[in-house]
């Protein structure tokens, strides 16, 4: 992909439709540099939270659809391999219409799992409208500390793109370590039938 200069360049030549576009694939970098460049004037800063808003949440209906319309073409040999059979996608189906909203927003932001979990709401086939609501609710905060971050402190974006990718990193192997031992201990818990 580019470099970083290369995306600010482009940035302040294009302006916020380009932010917009590249917010939608990558939006915590694309964010703080955009909002470096607010805070030197090339940029309202209330239109571009607008605008990472929306791609944030554009980003996230992308997910959704891979989920929704993907598992269909997935055959079901592969399904079974990826554990999606049909008792686990009736527990995800569940387990979305009764913290569906909780779940959606602690993807969010966390920002390591989102993918997945946006991915899995599709799959789930949660309603859209709900799906929508909790995702946009969730995405004003986020959005709004990635433009404060740019804003304030958006010349050292180098450095803030290598602390998005570990705080990232460490979030993602937390969950995994706190889903292992939360799947030991139900292991534990249940005896065999």
């Amino acid at each position: 992909m580019f470099g970083l200069e290369t995306i600010i360049a482009l940035l302040s030549t294009h302006g916020l439709m380009l932010v917009g576009g590249l917010a939608i694939v990558e939006g915590p970098i694309v964010t703080v540099l955009a909002a470096w460049l607010a805070s030197q004037g090339i940029f309202d800063i209330w239109r571009l939270l607008i605008v990472v808003i929306v791609a944030d949440v554009l980003g996230d209906i992308v997910y959704y659809l891979i989920g929704r319309r993907g598992l269909g073409i997935v055959p079901a040999r592969w399904r079974s391999r990826l554990g999606l059979d049909q008792k686990r996608l009736r527990k995800m189906l569940r387990h979305f219409r009764a913290k569906g909203g909780r779940t959606l927003v602690m993807g969010k932001l966390t920002h390591s799992a989102g993918a997945a979990i946006l991915v899995a709401a599709g799959i789930a086939r949660m309603p859209f409208v709900p799906f929508l609501m909790y995702n946009f609710i969730a995405s004003i905060p986020k959005s709004a500390a990635f433009v404060a971050l740019g804003y304030f402190v958006g010349s050292a974006y180098a450095r803030i793109d290598g602390w998005i990718a570990r705080g990232s990193l460490i979030l993602l192997i937390a969950l995994v370590v706190a889903g292992a031992v939360w799947w030991f201990h139900r292991r534990q818990s249940c005896p065999s039938k």
